[in-house]
Formats: structure tokens, sequence, C-alpha cells
């Protein structure tokens, strides 16, 4: 949980008061306009940053495809549950944004002789940087809240409980993760009605490995056995019946 923190202070100081302290010098540019002296040297220092941010963003995209081969960046973002992978991505693609919205903004004051244009890009990467933080907290605090599990692993654990011939039906699962690769796993499970209470407790400990083997991120399972009583037809029915009476 301590990493979902600090990546979740990272997007608030970071990009947040970067992109702040951007918009003030594009602000004060746009009030005292200053040409270029030597405008070679800006276009140079932006070159080498695009040919070095590119190559990081290519290794973090890497990282992040691994877990969503087929789906688009944002959705890949999204299902990500791991701060360190996303958080650099989206660093790496919103310094190549604002490098080239920079790279253009240089252009056009040296070109048209404006110095106008140099403060409103910086401006404009302000922006960049500030909407980065807004999406990176709020990626970050559903993590620190408590977000569930993909539906991947969902379908996936209750095809391996409802498979198993002694379950009859599974209830609830409830999952929360607690860090990028561990998540909780709580089930409420009805067994067959004919078993012993040490043939519930092997089952319980052998469905557990199975949950495990089918997906190694699931570290921490509870398997609730309930019986026709405890079910929420049963309970629902038990409750109108209260209520007429």
């Amino acid at each position: 949980m301590e990493i979902y923190f600090w990546a979740f202070v990272v997007a608030l100081m970071i990009f947040a008061l970067g992109g702040a302290l951007s918009i003030y010098e594009g602000i004060a540019r746009l009030q005292e306009p200053t040409p270029m002296t030597t405008p070679w040297v800006n276009f140079a220092v932006l070159g080498a940053s695009i040919v070095i941010e590119s190559l990081s963003l290519r290794v973090a995209w890497k990282e992040l495809r691994e877990n969503d081969p087929n789906g688009s960046a944002l959705s890949a973002v999204r299902g990500s549950k791991d701060p360190s992978i996303f958080a650099i991505f989206c660093e790496d693609a919103a310094a190549l944004a604002g490098l080239a919205v920079a790279l253009l903004g240089i252009t056009l004051a040296v070109l048209l002789d404006k110095p106008i244009f140099d403060g409103i890009a910086s401006i404009a990467i302000g922006l960049i940087l500030i909407g980065t933080s807004g999406f990176l907290a709020r990626e970050t605090l559903s993590l620190m809240t408590g977000e569930s599990a993909s539906k991947e692993v969902l379908n996936d654990a209750r095809d391996v409980l409802e498979s198993d011939k002694r379950v009859v039906s599974v209830e609830d699962i409830l999952s929360m993760h607690l860090a990028p690769d561990d998540v909780l796993l709580a089930v409420s499970i009805d067994f067959r009605d004919d078993m012993t209470s040490d043939e519930i407790e092997d089952a319980v400990y052998q469905l557990g490995e199975r949950l495990r083997e089918r997906q190694p991120v699931i570290k921490r399972i509870f398997l609730r056995p309930v019986g026709r009583k405890d079910h929420p037809r049963s309970m629902k029915a038990r409750s109108t019946v209260q209520s007429s009476t």
C-alpha cells in the first residue's frame, strides 16, 4: 500500500507543482516577451531530450503491454495495478507531448520573430502536466481506497470454484488489491450438504491451492462455507415472511 501512497504524492507534487510553475513562467513571458539570442541551443536540448524520453517511453510501454497486449494505451494504464510502471509511462508520454509543444513554440517564435509563442507553449505544457497529474492521482487514489481485482482474475476464480463437484454454488466473491501483485479474495460458497466438516476443510484447502495456481496474484484467500439458510434468496424469503406477520 505504501507504493500507492508515494505514487499519489508524486502525482500531486511533481506534476501539479511543475505544471503550475510552467504556467506561471508562460504568463510572465507573455507579459514581457524576450527574443531568444541563441535558439540553436534550445533546439539541441529539445532534440536530445526527445530521444532520451522516447527510449524511456519505449521501455515503459513494453512493460505495460505485458499485462494487456491487445488493448489500447488507456485501457492498459487503467488495467495496471502497478504505479511504478503506469506512472512512468504517463510521465514519459506527458514529457514527450510537452517537448513537442515546446519545439513547436520555439520554432514559431524564431520563424515569425514573435517570442509570445514561447510563452503560449509554456502555458500549454503546464496544462499537460496538470492534466496528467489529475489522471494519475485518480488512478492511484482508487488503488489506495481498495480497488477490486480485474474481471479476468474474478472470472478465473469463479471458474475454479464452480467446476468443483463438491461446490453447489458460489454466492459472493469480494476482492481487493493490497499491492500490485497481492490480491485478497473473500468468497461465500455453498458445499454439498452430505459433506462432513473434515471434508469441507479439505475442500477449502484444495480450492485455495487451485486458485493460487490459476492466478498467482491471489495471495490471501478466505472461503466462507454457507448453508441454505444463508443464501440471499432464503434470507429475502425469511424477511418477507417476518414483515408480513
